[in-house]
């Protein structure tokens, strides 16, 4: 019989998972100079604890994730708020060219992906299942794929296969995405940060926040999830599937465009310090949680076919990304911030692509445009170019 761990005592635990991973990256260097984020450091710990857990006692641990799937959508509604229209018009082309760049790595993966189910003996089908459905497309497209791939092909452990490759790709796209030191690049100080603040020598955000503006970025957030809900609602009826926080982005998007204009004289959070404070948080906590749920023991029984197959897409993902991406995106400090995020949805989601990017701002000063223009691709447009791409290979 599985132990249930409850909502508060998960968020806690997230919590206390975040302040393990500082206290690591302080003391290995490898963390430290490579910006892997502290959650990720301090959840990968955590899930392997309780790996050594279930291995002692034949039990799992099953925790109640209700509190990180609403830190998920406060965390996207913040990066609207601090969206601007002209930045969204200046990161245009920008995006056009990314969303290009990433239909061609989609259709890359997929082809490690044929090669991989060549090499271990799989169903041609499955092949997608090793690629954009598990790894660009995660946890949620591994999960609707699967049953159909189960069908088409016959092979029963489609499903599984799908989503243990999604878990380890997550811990992949953790650790590769903060790399680029080499590149010497140098955020603008005159931006304002939108996630990813950074520390003074007593680790300590370089400016006070106080509870009135922290309340203020609070409810600006939340009134953007409130009128996302409604905005999902509406499209869901029209039968079109998004998830939650992406009309959550856009609402947010919107408020901060027009809200400011109408009410001159209202106090607004976009830009402030406190709104980059709870995107921190709200961000930090989340990938904490999802980390230190995954549940390493499902994917024993896959062994090295898996290891084999992600070390071949991790090798592809970051060759694309050093020789491709951050070459035609201009190599600038905000083509570097990209490029991280880029490895970071590429292998894992979206939330881990922000992470990946938060920790590089973190060290090297802000890029907001990329923190605007990489949510929009990763969560909308690479979501449905993905459907089409994965149809084509299932066919073959």
């Amino acid at each position: 019989m599985p132990i249930e761990v409850p909502a508060f005592i998960a968020v806690t635990l997230g919590t206390i998972v975040f302040f393990v991973g500082a206290f690591l990256t302080q003391r290995i260097g490898f963390l430290r100079n490579y910006n892997i984020p502290e959650p990720v450091s301090g959840g990968i710990t955590l899930a392997l604890g309780t790996w050594i857990f279930f291995a002692a006692t034949g039990r799992e641990i099953v925790f109640d994730l209700a509190v990180r799937d609403y830190l998920l959508v406060l965390f996207f509604s913040t990066i609207g708020l601090n969206a601007r229209f002209s930045d969204l018009l200046r990161g245009g082309r920008l995006l056009v060219t990314l969303l290009a760049l990433t239909v061609g790595f989609m259709l890359l993966q997929n082809l490690v992906g044929l090669l991989s189910v060549s090499l271990f003996g799989l169903p041609t089908a499955a092949s997608v299942l090793l690629g954009s459905a598990s790894l660009i497309g995660g946890h949620g497209t591994a999960i609707a794929w699967g049953p159909q791939i189960e069908e088409v092909s016959g092979f029963e452990a489609a499903a599984k296969i799908g989503i243990a490759t999604a878990t380890l790709g997550l811990v992949a796209a953790a650790l590769i995405g903060g790399p680029i030191d080499k590149h010497e690049l140098q955020g603008s100080e005159d931006a304002a940060p939108i996630v990813g603040l950074e520390y003074s020598e007593e680790g300590q955000p370089d400016e006070a926040v106080n509870y009135v503006s922290l309340m203020r970025a609070t409810l600006a957030a939340h009134m953007a999830i409130l009128f996302g809900y409604f905005t999902q609602v509406a499209i869901l009826e029209i039968g079109l599937q998004l998830p939650l926080f992406v009309p959550c982005l856009l609402v947010g998007i919107l408020m901060s465009n027009t809200l400011p204009h109408v009410f001159s004289k209202m106090a607004w959070p976009a830009g402030t310090r406190a709104l980059a404070v709870l995107s921190d948080y709200s961000l930090s906590i989340f990938l904490a949680m999802s980390l230190l749920s995954m549940q390493f023991w499902a994917l024993s029984d896959l062994g090295f076919t898996l290891l084999g197959v992600l070390a071949l897409q991790i090798v592809a993902t970051a060759l694309f990304v050093l020789f491709v991406v951050f070459r035609v995106i201009g190599q600038t400090y905000t083509a570097a911030v990209l490029s991280s995020g880029f490895a970071g949805f590429a292998l894992g989601a979206t939330p881990t692509a922000i992470a990946n990017m938060s920790a590089v701002t973190k060290a090297y000063g802000p890029a907001p445009l990329a923190f605007v223009v990489l949510p929009l691709l990763s969560a909308f447009f690479v979501n449905l170019a993905n459907v089409f791409v994965i149809r084509f290979f299932v066919g073959l």
